[in-house]
C-alpha cells in the first residue's frame, strides 16, 4: 500500500561535555568490526564512501548499504568538539533516497541543524523503492516501516564509536505524514534503536483514504461557492461560511467540517487539487473493486438513486488514443505534471507534503500523458480512469490524474508492461465513475466509537446510517506504512507536531493520538508524550512559501521539539506542555491567550482601527495595534513586520523588545479604494537569538481593511 496514506533539524541547551582528544581526519571504517543488526537481512554493513565536507557545514559524510538488500544510508557526522552525544534521523513519507538533504540550504539544511544541536545526522532510502508496500505493492511492510531504518541507526553506533570514542549515543526520529506512520511504527516495534521521535502532521489509523474523499466530495459540491466560504472565513468576514448554500451544499461542507476539515483551509481550494488520493486510488480499487459497482447499483449509496449534481459530474466519454506524451511534451505545452506550478524538479521531494509525487512520475521515459483524437466533454475531472477497449492492451485500467483539452495526464500506473502495448488507434474510454464514488467512501467506513467524528455517519441507536463495507481500509493502510497496525503503545518519548490548517491530516487527528496515549499510560502520560500544535500551519512546511500572508511553516516547531526530546531523554528536562485546546464538532479550537494556549508557538492577535474589519476613506490613515506573545517560559520575541499589500514582503519591520510578550503598532493609509487584508509576523525563539535560522517559531494575524 502506498505509504502516503493519510494519505512525513539546533543547539541544546545542555552544557557542552568535556572533550575528547581530537580523531585524526576520519577513522577507518571496518564493517565487519562490528555486526549491529539485531536483524538476520541487514547482517553485513558496508561503507562505499567516506570522506570529510565543508558544505553545508564542517562534517564526515559516510555512505554505505547491507549487502544483499537494496539499503542505503548516509551519515554526516560533526567534528568531534561539536559533537553532544546524539543524533538524528528523518524518515521520509513512502522510500526514497538518502541523499535528499544534500541540497537544503538555510532553514531546511538538517546536516545544519543537527550538527549545531550537537547531532550527527541519518538520512536512509528506507530499503528502497521495491521496499513500498500494501495493496498496491507486494513487499513486506516492515522493511520500509522500520527494519531498514532501525538497521541504518544501529550501524550509525557503530561508526559513531570508531569516531567519537565508546560513549551513549541517543537517537531521535522523525517524520511526516506517511514518515509519520513509519515513525509511530519504528516506536512501537522496536526497543533500543530510538531513544525519542517527533512525528508530525500525523493521520489515525482511519485518515486514509477518507481525509480525502471527504474533501473531494466537498470540492465537487462546492466550487462555486468557494470564494464566499473563504471571504467569510477571512478576517473580518462573517465567520458564517453556511450563508447561501442550498440543502447539498450544505451538507457536504457540515459533513467534511465534522470530520475535521478547518473551514479556514478552503483558501487552496483553486490549487490542492486531491493531493496524495491520486497515489491511494489504485490500492483503494485493488482492496474493495466490489464498492465501485455497489455504489452505482445498490440501495444506501449515494450513486443508486444519484442526485442531479451527481449526474452532471459523472463522465464516460469513448474516443481514441492519439498520441503518447511525456512530462518533457506536457510542460512544452504548458501543462501542469505531476509538479506543482513552478515546482523545480526534485524541490520536496521526500517532504510530507509532496513525496507522493514520486509514485506518479517515476522520472522513467516512460509516457505521463496521452492526446487523445477528441476531447471530452468540459466536467471538473478530478480524476478517474482509462479503460483500453481496443488493441494489444485492451481490458487495461490506468489511473487518470487529469485532463485538459485532448490531453489525459495520468495517475499511479499500476501496470507498466500494459501501458507499453497501448498504441495510436486504440479505443479507449475516459469514466470518472469510480472517483466520484470515491468521494463517498468514508459514510461506509465507520470505526469503533473512539472516533467521535464519525458519529454523525450513525443513528441514535449508534449503528451506521450507511450500508457498511466488509473491511476498513484505513488500518490496512496505516499498516503498509507503519509495518503493523499502530497501538499506540511506544517506547521512548513522544512529541507530535499537528498543523492547525491541515487539509490531509486534519488537525482533530492529534486529539486521537492524546486520548489513545491517555488511556494507555494513565498517570504516567505527561512523562511519556506531548502534543503541539501550529497555529496557521498547512501539511507541508514549504507550503508557507506560496500564501506567505495566510501560512506559517512548521519547521522550526520540529526542530525545538527535536532538541527538547532530546533534553527531556538525556537530562530529564520536561518538555513546554501540551497545546491548550478543545476539539468542537469535529474542530481543533486552540486557547486565545499564550499562558492558556501553551506548546511553543507564538500567538499573534491583530486590530485596525480596533477591530478586525476597519472602513475607511482613500487617504484616510489606519492604526494597525497588534501584540506577540511566547508561551511562558518558551523564549523571547525577536522579530515583528507588517505586511500591508498582500505580497507576503513583510516590508515593513517593527521592532519589539527581547521579551515574552511584545506590543507594535503602526499607521497606514491607501491611495486608491478596495479591500486589503494587512498581516502582522512574528517570531520568537528559545534563547532570543535573532540571527539563528532555526527553531524561530513564526505565527501571524490578519485583519481587513476596506477602503471606500
Amino acid at each position: 500500500m502506498i505509504r502516503l496514506a493519510i494519505a512525513i533539524a539546533l543547539t541544546l541547551s545542555t552544557p557542552v561535555l568535556a572533550r575528547e582528544p581530537a580523531p585524526p581526519a576520519h577513522a577507518p571504517v571496518h564493517a565487519d568490526a562490528a555486526n549491529p543488526a539485531a536483524d538476520a537481512m541487514f547482517a553485513a554493513p558496508f561503507v562505499d564512501i567516506d570522506e570529510w565536507r565543508d558544505a553545508p557545514v564542517r562534517h564526515r559524510y559516510v555512505h554505505g548499504g547491507f549487502k544483499g538488500t537494496d539499503t542505503r544510508f548516509s551519515f554526516y557526522l560533526p567534528p568531534m568538539e561539536q559533537f553532544g552525544g546524539r543524533f538524528f534521523q528523518y524518515v521520509t513519507p513512502v522510500p526514497d533516497s538518502e541523499n535528499l538533504s544534500q541540497t537544503a540550504m538555510a532553514e531546511d539544511d538538517n546536516t545544519g541543524f543537527s550538527i549545531s544541536s550537537g547531532a550527527y545526522f541519518v538520512e536512509t532510502n528506507g530499503g528502497g523503492k521495491n521496499a513500498t508496500a500494501g495493496p498496491a505493492f507486494r513487499a513486506d511492510p516492515t522493511i520500509g516501516a522500520y527494519r531498514a531504518n532501525a538497521a541504518a541507526a544501529r550501524f550509525s553506533r557503530v561508526i559513531a564509536t570508531q569516531m567519537y570514542g565508546p560513549r551513549r549515543v541517543f537517537g531521535y526520529l522523525y517524520g511526516g505524514s506517511g514518515g509519520g506512520y513509519r515513525t509511530m511504527g519504528s516506536m512501537e516495534h522496536t526497543l533500543g534503536v530510538w531513544d525519542g521521535a517527533v512525528p508530525f502532521v500525523l493521520g489515525t489509523p482511519m485518515a486514509s483514504p477518507n481525509s480525502f474523499s471527504i474533501r473531494m466530495h466537498a470540492m465537487r459540491l462546492l466550487w462555486d461557492k468557494f470564494p464566499q466560504i473563504v471571504d467569510a472565513m477571512d478576517a473580518g468576514g462573517s465567520g458564517n461560511p453556511f450563508a447561501g448554500l442550498d440543502p447539498e451544499q450544505a451538507d457536504a461542507l457540515r459533513e467534511a467540517t465534522q470530520m475535521g476539515f478547518p473551514p479556514e483551509s478552503w483558501f487552496g481550494y483553486k490549487t490542492m487539487g486531491v493531493h496524495a488520493f491520486t497515489a491511494i486510488y489504485q490500492g483503494m480499487v485493488m482492496a474493495d473493486p466490489t464498492y465501485f459497482e455497489d455504489f452505482w447499483s445498490k440501495p444506501g449509496y449515494l450513486g443508486f438513486a444519484p442526485p442531479d449534481s451527481l449526474k452532471r459530474a459523472r463522465l464516460q466519454f469513448r474516443t481514441k488514443v492519439a498520441k503518447p506524451l511525456s512530462a518533457e511534451d506536457l510542460e512544452a505545452r504548458g501543462l501542469a505534471t505531476t509538479r506543482l506550478p513552478g515546482q523545480p524538479r526534485d524541490k520536496g521531494r521526500g517532504s510530507a507534503d509532496l513525496a507522493w509525487q514520486a509514485q506518479v512520475s517515476d522520472g522513467s521515459a516512460r509516457p505521463v500523458a496521452f492526446e487523445l483524437a477528441d476531447a471530452p466533454p468540459d466536467v471538473r475531472f478530478m480524476g478517474g480512469d482509462l479503460y483500453v477497449l481496443s488493441g494489444q492492451a485492451q481490458g487495461t485500467r490506468i489511473a487518470l490524474l487529469g485532463l485538459s483539452g485532448k490531453v489525459a495526464t495520468l495517475g499511479v500506473v499500476a501496470d507498466l508492461v500494459a501501458l507499453a502495448k497501448l498504441k495510436p488507434g486504440d479505443e479507449v474510454r475516459i469514466d470518472n465513475s469510480n472517483f466520484l464514488a470515491a468521494q463517498t467512501y468514508h459514510r461506509h467506513q465507520v470505526p469503533d466509537a473512539s472516533y467521535a467524528n464519525y458519529d454523525q455517519f450513525r443513528g441514535a441507536d449508534g449503528t451506521p446510517r450507511y450500508p457498511q463495507r466488509k473491511m476498513l481500509l484505513g488500518p490496512m493502510f496505516t499498516a503498509g506504512a507503519a509495518g503493523a497496525p499502530l497501538s499506540g503503545k511506544f517506547s521512548g518519548r513522544i512529541i507530535l507536531v499537528q498543523s492547525g490548517l491541515d487539509r490531509e491530516a486534519v488537525p482533530y487527528q492529534a486529539d486521537w493520538y492524546r486520548r489513545r496515549f491517555d488511556a494507555l499510560y494513565g498517570k504516567d502520560a505527561p512523562d511519556k508524550y506531548r502534543i503541539w500544535f501550529t497555529e496557521n500551519a498547512l501539511h507541508g512546511h514549504n507550503e508557507a512559501r506560496s500564501a506567505p500572508t495566510r501560512v506559517v511553516s512548521y519547521l522550526p516547531q520540529l526542530q525545538q521539539a527535536l532538541r527538547d526530546v532530546a533534553a527531556w531523554v538525556e537530562r530529564g528536562v520536561p518538555p513546554p506542555a501540551t497545546s491548550g485546546y478543545r476539539v468542537e464538532d469535529g474542530q481543533v479550537k486552540l486557547a486565545a491567550s499564550a499562558a492558556e494556549r501553551k506548546g511553543i508557538q507564538l500567538v499573534v492577535t491583530l486590530s485596525a482601527n480596533g477591530a478586525a474589519l476597519a472602513r475607511v476613506r482613500v487617504g484616510e490613515a489606519v492604526r494597525f495595534t497588534g501584540t506577540i506573545a511566547a508561551p511562558p517560559g518558551t523564549g523571547k520575541v525577536v522579530g515583528a513586520a507588517f505586511d500591508f499589500d498582500g505580497s507576503g514582503k513583510f516590508a515593513t519591520p517593527a521592532r519589539p523588545a527581547r521579551r515574552q510578550s511584545a506590543k507594535v503598532t503602526a499607521s497606514h493609509s491607501f491611495a486608491a479604494s478596495g479591500t486589503y487584508f494587512v498581516t502582522l509576523c512574528g517570531a520568537s525563539q528559545r534563547s532570543g537569538d535573532a540571527r539563528t535560522p532555526y527553531a524561530r517559531q513564526i505565527n501571524l494575524a490578519r485583519v481587513r481593511v476596506v477602503v471606500e
